[in-house]
């Protein structure tokens, strides 16, 4: 399926007769999360835009796991015009997961699981030349779990006692950073 899509991306960007820029997040760059991404035009003021975002650490602290990765479609207005100033995108992408939650932080408990995400992302192009330019942005908006709990200090089986998976749906800000983008 991850082929399938990558595949399709990449025909949809050379077929088109636009600007396609290919990102990499600097700022998740520092903390070891990789994060990489394609833009393209696909109309007056709009483009299209995919990343992944992956998480490889077992744990910042050796409890706490911090695995994840993400893939955010997501279709942008761009305010002035197409990779320059002010824009705003709607996203719906899919994660999965084995992270303790936010609200866990000083427990045994951790999560293992999938879910989606459907929210909105703000940001601004700065061009620094032909080929490059900054995307800073943030985002956030509604994700929904779906997970078993689990303690990681050893405890056998679960913490919660749901027949298959636990739900949880959160307003959360899960986007941001500085995309350092290379123009095609």
């Amino acid at each position: 399926m991850k082929k399938i899509l990558i595949l399709s991306v990449l025909f949809f960007t050379i077929q088109s007769q636009s600007q396609t820029y290919v990102k990499f997040n600097a700022v998740t760059a520092l903390v070891g999360v990789p994060n990489v991404g394609i833009e393209t035009s696909i109309g007056k003021n709009f483009t299209f835009s995919v990343d992944v975002m992956s998480s490889f650490w077992e744990s910042f602290n050796g409890h706490h796991p911090m695995k994840f990765t993400t893939l955010t479609p997501e279709l942008r207005y761009h305010f002035k015009e197409n990779f320059k100033g002010w824009y705003v995108g709607g996203h719906a992408g899919p994660d999965i997961y084995k992270i303790q939650k936010w609200n866990y932080f000083n427990s045994n408990r951790y999560e293992d699981g999938f879910g989606y995400r459907l929210g909105v992302t703000v940001g601004y192009n700065f061009k620094l030349n032909d080929r490059f330019l900054l995307d800073v942005y943030a985002g956030g908006g509604w994700h929904q779990g779906f997970y078993k709990g689990y303690y990681n200090d050893g405890t056998p089986g679960r913490y919660e006692t749901a027949p298959n998976y636990n739900k949880s749906g959160e307003w959360l800000p899960y986007r941001g950073g500085v995309m350092l983008s290379y123009k095609l």
